[in-house]
């Protein structure tokens, strides 16, 4: 399973990836072109150097070491989709990808993250990424046993029985003590006890087997009922291990408050001795299963194995797209001072960073000479020149994403999957009101959209969901209302609902 990670360290299970080696660059612009309007130039750049990743891993040794990522600088203003593309591309690539913000980081020496945790996050997500994916092959075999523990907890004593140690040999004066009794006693008693001895033995056995037999009809009766889900809802009580956290030291080198107070309270668990053991829960069978399932998971996973190719696959594969990076770009003038400094620190500690260079992470240290940086920003304060030229440098090819037009908007309501229009319809529905688009009405938001973004702040894309949220506003309050009714969204719907801010010259009064 394929996992991504945000600035909010959010992760994202994999949801029917195509391998990488079937994407071709065309298939990846027809992927991106699912869910994104136009920016052909971007998403052809993008998918050229998706794919010389995998064109590099077939090349001998020798050559392939030689070849190193030709990282991309997206230029655009904001709405346009240099966003969205890194997102849909994490989501449509098999590889470790991160997404960070560069304004996150600081420079060494000052409060915040330091740009090296970037590395460290990619290789999380590659080792989460690696290890689901080793589970998924494991998951036939775990549910056996997570299927035997579930009959164990709704009928105790009924698995098979373990077989006992046996008790340990007597000391060598019992031996003869009892040697020598048994001579004394002769054979008086001896064909007695024998057979006394048999038949008690031969009745137990028989109850045994009676008993057994009768859990064991049972238990199978309970396990079809448990295949069939009729015993979901039953509560049964789970010891659930208490997870253990490794206390991680590499945040002294930089990072934020919550990192340093996750790692101090590992710190203070681990000497207290208080990791460890288990608490009982009653929980339903349902959840026990998922409880089960991951602790058996964990216990068949080598996390060593993981750590190796998961870092192989970052070194290798890894995507990190790092946005808004026009924010740490110093400005035209030639003096620098506060902000400005700081702000080339991070330049500065980025360089080596995209260069090449070894980093320590707690699963070993990654080289992050083939890792593959994506950079985007709107530039609209700065340009590209006033970033260092050492890191212009590193980032040869500069695509540059067009503003968007009416025509674009049209296409933006309408076509993709997560289409706004489609989003509003789905929206209202769970109320039982039904709203149709005219074309005429779509027409009219989107020459509205462009006409706004043309007198105050082009803002791209993203004005579309202020317009929807300004034209609906009113229906979406009173939906309970309109139970059961089809609304028509005209084109004079809009002029009524927008009439106001269309003739207020200040549309940034009622629009930001």
């Amino acid at each position: 399973m394929d996992t991504i990670m945000d600035t909010n360290n959010t992760v994202e299970p994999k949801k029917d990836k195509i391998p990488l080696e079937e994407l071709t660059p065309k298939e990846i612009v027809k992927q991106l072109d699912t869910y994104i309007v136009g920016q052909h130039k971007a998403k052809k750049s993008v998918a050229i150097a998706l794919r010389n990743r995998t064109r590099r891993l077939k090349l001998p040794e020798e050559i392939r070491d030689e070849i190193a990522p030709k990282n991309i600088l997206m230029i655009g203003p904001t709405g346009v989709g240099k966003t969205e593309i890194a997102r849909r591309l994490a989501k449509l690539c098999g590889a470790p990808f991160l997404k960070v913000e560069a304004t996150k980081y600081t420079e060494v020496g000052y409060v915040g993250r330091d740009v090296e945790s970037m590395v460290r996050d990619l290789m999380a997500v590659g080792y989460n990424m690696v290890k689901a994916e080793f589970q998924e092959n494991l998951k036939a075999k775990a549910a056996e046993k997570v299927e035997e523990a579930l009959l164990d907890l709704l009928l105790p004593g009924s698995g098979p029985k373990k077989t006992h140690k046996k008790a340990a040999p007597a000391a060598d004066g019992e031996i003869k003590q009892i040697s020598d009794i048994s001579v004394a006693l002769g054979n008086i008693f001896q064909n007695a006890e024998m057979q006394q001895a048999e038949d008690v033995a031969a009745e137990e056995k028989n109850d045994n087997a009676d008993k057994d037999s009768s859990m064991n009809e049972t238990r199978e009766k309970f396990r079809v009922m448990l295949r069939e889900g009729k015993l979901e809802d039953r509560q049964v009580e789970v010891s659930q291990r208490r997870q253990a956290r490794v206390p991680s030291f590499e945040i002294f080198a930089g990072g934020n408050m919550e990192d340093m107070e996750s790692a101090m309270q590992g710190i203070a668990t681990m000497i207290s001795g208080s990791s460890g053991g288990s608490r009982r829960r009653s929980v339903t069978v349902k959840e026990a299963r998922e409880i089960l399932m991951e602790e058996q998971l964990d216990r068949m996973t080598d996390p060593d194995k993981v750590a190796d190719e998961a870092k192989t696959r970052v070194q290798q594969m890894g995507i990190v797209f790092i946005d808004e990076i026009d924010k740490i770009a110093t400005g035209g003038g030639t003096s620098r001072s506060g902000q400005d400094v700081s702000r080339e620190g991070v330049q500065r500690d980025i360089l080596p960073i995209v260069e090449g260079s070894n980093v320590n992470t707690k699963f070993g240290v990654i080289d992050t000479t083939h890792i593959l940086f994506i950079a985007a920003g709107a530039f609209n304060v700065s340009k590209p020149s006033d970033l260092i030229p050492e890191l212009q440098g590193r980032f040869p090819l500069r695509v540059e994403l067009d503003s968007l037009n009416a025509e674009d908007f049209k296409k933006i309501l309408t076509e993709p999957k997560n289409a706004l229009t489609k989003q509003y319809v789905s929206l209202l529905s769970t109320e039982g009101v039904t709203i149709n688009f005219t074309e005429e009405a779509i027409d009219r938001m989107s020459s509205f959209a462009a006409d706004v973004n043309m007198r105050v702040e082009n803002i791209g894309a993203r004005r579309l969901h202020t317009i929807m949220e300004t034209l609906l506003e009113d229906l979406s309050f009173e939906a309970d209302e309109h139970k059961g009714e089809t609304i028509d969204i005209t084109a004079d719907y809009v002029d009524e609902r927008l009439k106001g801010v269309a003739q207020d010259q200040d549309l940034s009064k009622y629009i930001l």
